[in-house]
């Protein structure tokens, strides 16, 4: 159609603006003689390794190209991982030298001369293994596909980045050695462009919104400044070499690419900390919103900071254990990227060794408590350089105060107490400081900025949020449930005051005194039974069926939680495995409360099953653990009844902001009146965070924009009657459903259907987070169109690259019936059709034709179509071909207005039968499926059975097949010659029966590619 805005043209662009604007070479896939079962460059790849290592004989060169070939057996994420090393650190070589062994290392790159580099973008380049694929647009550098983009057309309604992505992860499974060599994958729709990895899912694909590290107008930034910004020559070497790498997660290894913010802030606090080292020693603050990657931060900083200052000593403190454990997790999964295994000091005379130890490198990691032992020198070394993390506890203070206390006799006595920061700066004079925190510093702590200086970057809580790198936190206030007296909440208030004061150890004693009594108040059964029974009502109507139900229950104190937890299990006594307490133990602890906390190995076993989304772990009973630095991205509810205030509070709420599926954002349920040190802690935040986040109340902010949307879905279905969904019977509810799916698929409502999918997501998303504020009868209608909006979506998935799989589907259609119907009615609509359908069967057949509703039967037929098509694929190239294009013949003329549903129909099971005739021609002709694929191939072109006796191409056939049964070689999808000999014997073998006829060389090709997909799926099988 003239004036469209094609793939193609799209895709032309994007060369062009590596052409033109970056500078890339340009390589034609078609023009380039190469050999099209390998993913390298080869030609490129070999002047590239001897122009990087001249001084190294060819010995040596052959020795890398053989390593970079040949990977040990294993997944494709661990070749992945060896081939990265090989990329950031060169490939260790063994060669010999006149009869003596000598070893050396080839670099595959030159990181310092970016112009000494090959850098490649080529489009149209075939790669054939599991079957023949053709990336949009893949980037060679020295000859190494490192990085390959897919593009969707920004024109057609139908795909976008999301096929792209379906794409890439398709790619993954049929041409796995191209993805060895991957370091970025790309996902575009000129709309939308986003870089991940190959371990990445969809929701962790990020854009690069800045081309200058300039955060200003991100929200819409263009496919240009994507594009620009990651691959400059310098930057793309810069990410390759410093800013990917991988966690290894016990069995699991994900692979790590830095987003856009944690790339140009890590670059600034390097510069910085170059510039802290020849002056005052104070690196900056590096302030990341929760949530948004800031341990992955550190671990960047550390790795550059090794290279930019010649390997200096780091040591990372922390002030708690727990939160000590979590960083030096991430550092201990990233050792390999870090080229050194990180420490702990177990005490201060360690920590002293540890840095004796040592003229350079290092990761050490201790607490501040360990500083506070003395105030002697640890060390005077001036390559150190201190991380501090949350760097803005209150111990912080560079001056000394003098307190007085009493003796042991009753005499006041007068002690110089020294604040923490000035211990730290005596132990370590010469040492430089850089903080990272994901809170605001307050505008009132102002030692934090003596020992640090002034923030380096800042990535606020509204940036991350429109990155998509956390989710909105929302806020539901459900005090009033409990009937607190006015003395109680006086009492809860004084304590806010308290803590906001960061007060001196005589209030702070003052206040224990009165604690003990509000430990009674909140603590009292009664209050107890009243929170349990309302935060059970909250959770189970409302929460159990969001995500994977998990949530966190925030006590009090130590005693509370326990009873919270006896409560639940006395009203839930199945509840067992369901809930738990994690908190630490006591010395003096009751006997019972030891079975419950258990040991650390214990604590680490619940820590393991809450991350696990199918473990039955679902609610975590907590104090002070998991408040800091543990993340659980499925965790979308807190019940809070603790007051707690400014980064205390602010940490603890980012526990439900990570990003996970299509969670809207996190619900804190707020029981002691959270609601004013919420906004308190808001004033350090940046101006816009307090705009958009200061009031997140879910009665302001969620729940009009659940009536907005659900009248906006009432406009879409205006025409058609759905009051039966509300009063009808489950047999009439279910016929309601598939009319009201029926009606939203009609052709000439293609754009309504594509909207009204994504507003009735947006619904169900604002209904998550305040159904416990909409009427009954409100949420009954919005449980419609989302069963709607669900069948709509599992209809439009086609049997190749489906969008959505189909027990997930069937999973949320009955999540979704618990929770708003409470019937099964719907639930069999259309489930699993692969095991209870077949296509072949007439009878089924016979009943889609005489389905009432004409455009679901359209869609089921081209469904299940779709899906033998690509049973096909698989097996016979000629036959899927065939099928495909008069399926998509049909489609196109259906789309145009040119067939009736009726008439779409008809063509339909004329397909279908065609499809199940071919299943039976083999046996007529005595062939089996795999010599009926040979004899298409064979038969393809026309003519051809004008030149041959039937016997005779049945004769080739049957030869053909023997053939290539006998000869299968092992390996010989990775071996070429295997694959040259094959070619070979089939070429013979059709000169010998005198095939092809002069004029028809082409149908060789046939024969070929269909030889090569059957060998393929004999070896894969």
């Amino acid at each position: 159609m003239p004036g469209l805005y094609t793939e193609a043209d799209y895709e032309n662009s994007v060369i062009e603006l590596f052409r033109n604007e970056l500078g890339y070479e340009y390589a034609y896939g078609p023009d380039i003689e190469r050999d099209f079962y390998s993913p390298l460059y080869e030609e490129i790849l070999l002047d590239s390794l001897h122009n990087l290592n001249r001084d190294l004989p060819d010995d040596a060169i052959q020795d890398a190209l053989f390593k970079l070939k040949n990977f040990e057996n294993g997944e494709l994420v661990q070749k992945n991982a060896v081939f990265m090393d090989y990329l950031q650190n060169g490939i260790p070589v063994r060669f010999f030298v006149s009869g003596e062994e000598h070893s050396s290392i080839v670099y595959l790159v030159d990181y310092k001369n970016p112009d000494n580099n090959s850098f490649i973008v080529a489009n149209q380049w075939t790669f054939i293994e599991n079957s023949n694929k053709r990336p949009d647009v893949i980037l060679f550098l020295n000859g190494l596909p490192v990085v390959l983009v897919e593009l969707k057309s920004p024109s057609r309604e139908e795909t976008d980045a999301s096929e792209a992505y379906r794409q890439l992860r398709n790619y993954m499974q049929e041409i796995p050695s191209m993805f060895i060599y991957n370091a970025i994958c790309v996902m575009s729709d000129q709309l939308t462009s986003k870089a991940g990895t190959i371990t990445s899912g969809e929701d962790r694909f990020m854009e690069w919104k800045t081309k200058d590290g300039d955060y200003e107008n991100t929200q819409y930034a263009q496919f240009d400044t994507f594009f620009e910004g990651m691959f400059q020559k310098e930057r793309l070497l810069d990410i390759i070499k410093n800013f990917i790498c991988f966690s290894n997660e016990g069995i699991n290894s994900f692979k790590i690419l830095a987003g856009y913010h944690q790339y140009f802030a890590v670059r600034k606090a390097i510069e910085s900390t170059k510039h802290a080292t020849v002056t005052d020693g104070k690196g900056g603050v590096f302030w990341h919103t929760q949530g948004s990657g800031k341990s992955l931060s550190m671990v960047f900083y550390a790795h550059l900071l090794q290279e930019a200052l010649n390997s200096p000593t780091i040591v990372v403190l922390t002030d708690r254990n727990d939160l000590d454990d979590q960083l030096y997790g991430q550092f201990a999964k990233c050792k390999d990227f870090l080229r050194q295994e990180p420490m702990h000091a177990e005490s201060r005379e360690n920590l002293k060794t540890l840095l004796a130890g040592r003229q350079a490198n290092g990761i050490i990691f201790t607490t501040m408590q360990k500083f506070e032992e003395s105030d002697e020198p640890l060390s005077e070394r001036n390559n150190i350089v201190v991380m501090a993390d949350e760097a803005h506890r209150g111990q912080y203070g560079l001056a000394e105060k003098i307190k007085i206390t009493k003796n042991e006799e009753g005499e006041d006595v007068a002690k110089r107490v020294v604040g923490t920061a000035r211990i730290i700066r005596n132990s370590l004079p010469n040492a430089t400081y850089i903080g990272f925190t994901g809170t605001p510093i307050s505008s009132k702590d102002r030692s934090t900025r003596e020992v640090f200086g002034d923030y380096i970057d800042i990535y606020d809580m509204t940036q991350a949020v429109e990155d998509g790198a956390t989710r909105p936190v929302y806020y539901e206030s459900r005090v009033i449930k409990l009937n607190l007296d006015e003395a109680t909440l006086k009492m809860i208030d004084t304590e806010y005051d308290i803590m906001a004061a960061n007060a001196d150890e005589e209030v702070i004693e003052k206040s224990k005194r009165e604690l003990g009594q509000m430990e009674a108040v909140l603590g009292n059964d009664n209050t107890i039974n009243s929170l349990v029974c309302d935060i059970l009502d909250h959770y189970e109507n409302n929460r159990e069926n969001l995500l994977t139900g998990k949530a966190m229950i925030v006590a009090y104190s130590r005693p509370i939680a326990m009873k919270i937890y006896k409560r639940i299990l006395e009203l839930r006594p199945a509840w067992t495995e369901k809930v738990a307490v994690v908190m630490t133990s006591g010395n003096n602890d009751p006997e019972e409360w030891r079975q419950i906390i258990g040991n650390k190995h214990h604590k680490d076993e619940l820590a393991r099953k809450f991350k696990d989304n199918n473990s039955p772990l679902k609610i975590a009973i907590v104090v002070d653990m998991w408040l800091t630095g543990f993340d659980v991205p499925s965790l979308a509810t807190m019940y809070v009844y603790k007051p707690m205030s400014g980064h205390n509070l602010m940490q603890a709420i980012a526990r439900v902001n990570r990003v996970f599926r299509d969670k809207e954002g996190g619900l804190v349920v707020d029981y002691v009146g959270i609601a004013s040190a919420l906004k308190q802690a808001m004033n350090d935040y940046t101006s816009r965070d307090k705009k958009n986040y200061g009031d997140t109340d879910v009665a302001k902010v969620a729940y009009p924009k659940f009536l907005e949307k659900l009248s906006v879905c009432r406009d879409k279905f205006h025409e058609y009657d759905y009051s039966k969904f509300v009063n009808g019977t489950d047999l009439e509810r279910a016929k309601t459903i598939s009319g009201a799916v029926n009606f939203i698929m009609g052709r000439e409502k293609v754009d309504e259907k594509d909207s009204f999918v994504k507003e009735a997501l947006m619904l169900h998303q604002a209904l998550s987070l305040c159904s416990s504020l909409v009427a009954e009868d409100d949420r009954f209608e919005a449980a419609f169109f989302e069963s709607v909006r669900v069948l709509v979506l599992r209809l439009t998935n086609t049997g190749v690259g489906k969008k959505i799989s189909l027990p997930e589907m069937n999973a949320r259609i009955n999540e979704l019936l618990k929770q708003s119907i409470k019937s099964d009615g719907v639930i069999n609509l259309f489930s699993d059709i692969k095991e209870e359908f077949s296509l072949f069967d007439p009878k089924f057949l016979q009943e889609v034709a005489n389905m009432k509703e004409k455009n679901l039967a359209v869609e089921l037929l081209k469904k299940l179509i779709a899906e033998q098509v690509s049973v096909y694929r698989r097996t016979n190239v000629v036959k899927s071909e065939k099928f495909s294009e008069i399926m998509q013949r049909s489609l196109n003329a259906y789309l145009n207005g040119m067939l009736t549903n009726e008439e779409v129909i008809e063509e339909m099971l004329k397909l279908a039968k065609q499809i199940a005739a071919a299943q039976k021609e083999g046996d007529q002709l005595g062939l089996t499926a795999d010599e009926l694929a040979f004899y298409d191939a064979l038969t393809k072109p026309q003519a051809i059975k004008d030149f041959y006796e039937n016997e005779e191409l049945i004769a080739i056939t049957k030869e053909l097949a023997d053939t290539l049964r006998k000869n299968k070689t092992i390996d010989w999808q990775k071996r070429e010659s295997a694959r040259a000999k094959m070619r070979m014997l089939i070429k013979k073998l059709l000169k010998k029966h005198k095939y092809p006829p002069e004029g028809m060389e082409d149908a060789v090709q046939t024969v070929m590619t269909q030889c090569e997909l059957w060998t393929d799926n004999v070896m894969e099988a």
